[in-house]
């Protein structure tokens, strides 16, 4: 589950030029946001297309390195990370995992976080064209040992508006995001966290 949230964090990343319509967006959306508030939908489907979970909430992005996934439905937990931590807690567990930020994504399309990653060194990066009216771009690792076999995004003229990840076991997780606010003032106190009175906390 880590990883895959993870991987949305490729949005707080410049990529380089590409030609083509996906190549326009893609290069457009990732140069002029700072930051993003949204609505996302992610569901996880099985090697058979068979629906295995579907989640919902808030999700927050600003660069460099601070995001806060708030899901909401049908349980709760939170995942925020404020460019030197990550913190996880699962409402249901009562349970809050801290990690520093480069341990939190060792292995993962997350550490193309840091300053001196470039996204063209750990991911080949192809163009797919338009499909249901979004400009599509696939990105696979480059190092196998990842877990992920490809990631794909969906760009409308303005936002990302899709991600597909497939990963080594044959699952697919579609995350759909609404209602998108580009650039909108966020409160940085949204990027830390403090552990409820009471909860385990485990980790750094």
């Amino acid at each position: 589950m880590m990883k895959r949230l993870f991987c949305v964090l490729l949005l707080l990343l410049p990529l380089p030029s590409l030609a083509g319509v996906a190549g326009e967006r893609l290069q457009a959306f990732f140069n002029d946001v700072t930051s993003v508030r949204a609505d996302f939908t992610q569901q996880v489907l099985d090697s058979q297309n068979k629906a295995l979970q579907q989640t919902s909430g808030i999700m927050l992005l600003s660069r460099p390195g601070r995001f806060r996934w708030d899901y909401q439905k049908p349980y709760q937990q939170l995942i925020v990370a404020n460019g030197e931590k990550v913190w996880l807690y699962d409402v249901d567990l009562e349970q809050v995992t801290v990690r520093k930020m480069d341990a939190a994504l060792d292995n993962t399309p997350a550490l193309l976080l840091s300053s001196k990653t470039k996204i063209e060194d750990n991911f080949s990066i192809r163009e797919l064209g338009m499909e249901h009216e979004l400009a599509w771009v696939e990105l696979t690792p480059k190092n196998k040992e990842t877990g992920f076999e490809k990631l794909v995004l969906g760009f409308d003229e303005h936002n990302l508006k899709r991600m597909e990840l497939q990963d080594s076991f044959g699952q697919l997780t579609r995350i759909s995001f609404t209602n998108i606010e580009r650039n909108p003032e966020l409160n940085p106190a949204q990027f830390d966290f403090v552990p409820p009175q009471g909860v385990d906390v485990i980790g750094e």
